[in-house]
């Protein structure tokens, strides 16, 4: 058995080899079938269309061949960087903000500790690519400049793409246009999505929401890290990266599909626990375990499981979740 999985993540020492290599072994199955479709769908021109098929193709994953490319078509990212050529390297060689480069390095060594190619003692080691990212991105949205989590989800878009400029690409797509206003430093969208979820969960999962109001667990304690790292480190690997295949075609609404999903599926496994503490814990646990990990059904869960789901439901709680935040301000 591997200790590192493909993507240089050590496995932790619990890791349970037996039921991973059950699951794996079927999901091949899926993956080889899968990509044999989509190498007859991109047919070697790299172009893709949105349409009702590509989106049914991306719910039900992205080999990891043509990962890196998809995301770049889907997400706008390709079209962004073709219109700007040289742009990544002109934000590299340009005068630089000496805060902002102090706020990147203090969090190099703390990206991915447990990921053999952030490593110093790596050849290449992936830290000089993530630190050139994330300094092209604060000097190019200076709105935003730097803040913390934009280091992991920098990182994974590393290990996918294995190129810079299109990491620093894929990170605009999702700062600047699919996450709205997450990164800000009054991080106004985050605080607002997590009052979203909120709201949905009264809706859909109305006991749990009834639990947390009862014990006066705010959101933001238990799904705060779920939005601002876009389920890294939350949930294992693979199934990060079909939430990504798409969260870059159909936008924010993932994160609330998946949330959701997470949360009804243990809806009686969180109504056991008897205080604050306790809730906090069980949120920890319900993002592992078999359930999780069989990437494969987890997604189609997500698209079953929380029932319809309009861009306009979350757009109109959206609204009212913003100016209540304001208010609190």
């Amino acid at each position: 058995f591997c200790r590192v999985d493909p993507y240089g993540f050590e496995r932790p020492e619990d890791f349970d080899y037996a039921s991973y290599e059950a699951f794996f072994s079927r999901y091949l199955v899926v993956l080889t079938r899968r990509a044999i479709k989509w190498s007859k769908l991109l047919k070697g021109n790299n172009s893709i269309q949105k349409s009702l098929k590509v989106k049914r193709y991306i719910r039900k994953g992205i080999p990891n061949e043509h990962r890196a490319l998809v995301w770049m078509i889907v997400s706008g990212a390709q079209t962004n960087m073709e219109q700007n050529p040289g742009y990544y390297h002109r934000l590299l060689e340009g005068e630089k903000n000496a805060k902002l480069l102090e706020a990147i390095k203090t969090d190099m060594n703390r990206t991915f500790p447990d990921n053999v190619k952030f490593r110093k003692t790596a050849d290449p080691c992936l830290q000089h690519a993530l630190y050139n990212v994330l300094v092209a991105y604060g000097h190019h949205n200076k709105a935003v400049g730097y803040c913390q989590g934009m280091n992991f989800i920098a990182g994974y878009l590393i290990l996918i793409t294995k190129n810079e400029e299109e990491s620093f690409w894929l990170l605009d797509a999702l700062i600047g246009r699919i996450l709205p206003d997450y990164y800000s430093p009054a991080m106004l969208g985050l605080k607002t999505d997590q009052e979203v979820l909120g709201e949905l969960v009264k809706m859909k999962v109305p006991a749990v929401a009834e639990l947390m109001e009862r014990h006066g667990v705010m959101w933001t304690l238990v799904v705060s890290r779920w939005f601002i790292c876009l389920f890294i480190d939350i949930l294992p690997v693979e199934t990060v990266l079909r939430i990504w295949d798409c969260l870059f075609y159909e936008g924010s609404k993932i994160i609330f599909r998946v949330a959701l999903t997470l949360i009804k599926q243990n809806q009686a496994f969180i109504l056991e626990a008897t205080n604050f503490p306790d809730i906090c814990d069980k949120f920890k646990q319900i993002t592992k375990g078999a359930f999780v990990t069989e990437c494969h059904s987890f997604m189609q869960k997500i698209f079953t499981d929380p029932g319809s789901l309009s861009m306009a439901t979350i757009n109109k709680l959206r609204e009212t979740c913003r100016e209540k935040v304001l208010s609190q301000g």
